[in-house]
């Protein structure tokens, strides 16, 4: 039976030392070798070409993405697990996007966290449980097999309603003048809003506006987007 090689990349010592002794204990499994932070990384990889690396989303002396970004430029073929404690929706996309394979929560049961792993080697995705199921997992499976802004929020489907505040923000109206243009209360526009940034993973109004202009270069082309009747 070919075991799957693993790199444990963890800064916090007592939690790398333990999923160490559990990993280690694991039949089908190999830990060629666990790091503290992503120094030497291409020297780790040339020298014991894991088939999965382990590393922690927030390593307080390197950035993930960065050796994320690095690892997958030169080693497309390893799959790479992101660990963290309550991944930020952004995050996920953003690491999803630059090539990750799964996400594993550090509060999982060692069950889930063994399972994840198995099933990341044999090719699948894995998000994170509290996103399954969601809309947001449905753009993150976009943005596996599409990764252009466009390809994004083509994804996504928006009322009429939303598709009309989207507009008048990337014109540059406040909450309470799209509310007085549309014949709403501002209550409503804010609700709207937050539906918008939900369904898109964005946290503000610019973000919204940027995705607009990068992604649909003319107004008309936004009716190419998928639209629900109010």
């Amino acid at each position: 039976m070919k075991k799957i090689r693993l790199l444990l990349i963890e800064d916090n010592r007592l939690l790398r030392e333990g999923l160490a002794a559990m990993l280690k204990k694991q039949k089908d499994m190999n830990l060629v070798v666990t790091v503290g932070n992503g120094e030497n990384i291409m020297k780790i990889m040339r020298k014991h070409k894991p088939d999965v690396i382990l590393l922690d989303l927030g390593l307080r002396q390197r950035s993930s993405m960065y050796l994320v970004k690095l690892v997958k430029k030169n080693f497309p073929n390893t799959k790479i697990i992101m660990m963290d404690l309550i991944p930020l929706q952004a995050d996920v996309l953003e690491f999803v996007q630059a090539g990750v394979s799964g996400f594993i929560l550090k509060d999982a049961t060692v069950n889930d966290f063994l399972k994840t792993i198995r099933s990341i080697a044999k090719g699948l995705q894995i998000l994170p449980p509290n996103l399954t199921g969601s809309l947001f997992s449905q753009i993150v499976e976009h943005a596996i097999n599409r990764s252009s802004p466009s390809a994004l929020i083509e994804s996504v489907r928006m009322t009429k309603r939303e598709r009309q505040v989207i507009e008048l923000i990337a014109d540059g109206h406040t909450n309470k003048e799209i509310a007085q243009n549309l014949h709403l209360s501002t209550y409503t526009v804010k609700s709207h809003v937050h539906n918008i940034l939900e369904k898109l993973a964005l946290s503000t109004r610019v973000q919204i506006a940027k995705y607009l202009h990068d992604s649909i270069k003319t107004k008309s082309a936004l009716d190419d987007l998928s639209l629900l009747d109010d």
